[in-house]
């Protein structure tokens, strides 16, 4: 196994003097507003401390004064690169509260819009770390390909970064009449670009030495952290809700799971948490291409939506896989149209709890990999 990229500190004898920094919250390495309180001796980390609430959406403070139609668009705004999939443990929570059973159309066209955004957002997440290494050239190519998926959104739903589009009982609307074949495009795509960004940026000699064996999550820390997602497979765990507990129709495709093996360096370092996400995105091709087979266009998705939504008071944990790692809402309804309670588990406020662990004896330049390697969104971190 190769060693830990750790610096010992200081000299036997000699006193050493350690200097606080802030990094954020205005900066483009912390991705969004999140300020970071570094304790450094020379450029050796020492202690993080992510300090967070710049962003606070005040979303579970909305749920108390929203109808359960109207919170859709304030859960778009949680993680905003993956609103597709933030929508789908909501309505699925509701679903199961007011038993209600969805077309089949409407099932594939859920698994096939969550998994193209599960690429767009593994696109972002791999172009900006690419970035934070100095990489520019792959940001260019996942970002064109991504356009080709935000544009098959926006056909169906209005939008490009906030969507609305799923409801409780179905859809807001059908699918373009084109939607196969733009389906297999985006596929054909995604597919070529991808090995040219494993050759590019992924395998490339430069880019292995800045992330093999740093940042390193063992897999015991990132089960006690509660880490899930990417994150948690780099760590060589095949942990994944489509499979442990398929949920939708997802018992339908045939697909594997990613994990991190230390291929270049330690398993669980930055490395792997990127080559998970590439891999990830082949797999959401797979299941893209087979939904595609298997669904027919005939059906309506607005067939099941109630009129009038009212759940007799109960409550409800339901969560998903999203593209970060596991989202759920906890919903407590008392019998009205408004819900008593809605909670978040933001996949991103989890996942960030663990940097200060992973952290600690890297160069400063390394906490920036680190950090990106995450993969946050600020608007689920402060939620």
């Amino acid at each position: 196994m190769a060693e830990r990229k750790t610096i010992e500190l200081g000299y036997e004898g000699v006193p050493t003097d350690r200097m606080r920094m802030n990094v954020g919250p205005q900066h483009p390495s912390t991705h969004g507003v999140l300020r970071l309180e570094v304790e450094l001796e020379g450029e050796i980390v020492t202690d993080v401390i992510p300090h967070i609430g710049y962003l606070h959406r005040c979303f579970e403070k909305y749920a108390e004064k929203m109808t359960y139609l109207q919170l859709i668009p304030y859960i778009d705004r949680l993680d905003y690169i993956s609103s597709m999939n933030s929508e789908w443990p909501y309505v699925m929570g509701m679903e199961k509260l007011l038993d209600i059973t969805v077309p089949e159309k409407v099932e594939y066209i859920r698994v096939i819009f969550a998994e193209l955004n599960r690429i767009a957002n593994h696109q972002i997440a791999v172009a900006t770390f690419g970035i934070d290494a100095g990489a520019f050239t792959p940001f260019l190519f996942l970002f064109r390909d991504r356009e080709m998926i935000i544009t098959l959104f926006e056909a169906a739903s209005g939008g490009r970064l906030l969507y609305n589009y799923f409801r409780i009982g179905g859809l807001s609307g059908d699918v373009p009449p084109t939607f196969k074949e733009d389906c297999l495009s985006i596929v054909k795509q995604v597919r070529n670009t991808n090995k040219e960004v494993m050759d590019l940026l992924i395998y490339n000699k430069i880019f292995v030495e800045r992330t093999a064996n740093v940042g390193i999550l063992p897999a015991d820390v990132a089960i006690n952290y509660g880490v899930s997602g990417p994150m948690l497979r780099g760590s060589g765990l095949d942990f994944d809700l489509r499979k442990a507990e398929p949920y939708s129709i997802y018992d339908r495709f045939d697909f594997n799971i990613p994990v991190g093996k230390g291929e270049v360096g330690t398993v669980g370092d930055c490395w792997d948490r990127n080559v998970v996400r590439m891999y990830e995105m082949e797999e959401s091709c797979r299941i893209v291409e087979q939904a595609v087979a298997q669904m027919s266009m005939e059906g309506d998705v607005l067939e099941t939506i109630p009129k009038k939504i009212r759940p007799k008071a109960n409550e409800i944990y339901c969560r998903a896989e999203n593209p970060k790692g596991e989202l759920g809402f906890y919903i407590i309804s008392d019998g009205t149209a408004i819900p008593w309670r809605v909670k978040a588990r933001g996949t991103s406020f989890v996942n960030l709890s663990v940097i200060p662990e992973i952290s600690k004896g890297y160069m400063m330049a390394d906490l920036i990999l680190i950090l990106g390697s995450i993969d946050i969104v600020l608007g689920e971190v402060d939620r």
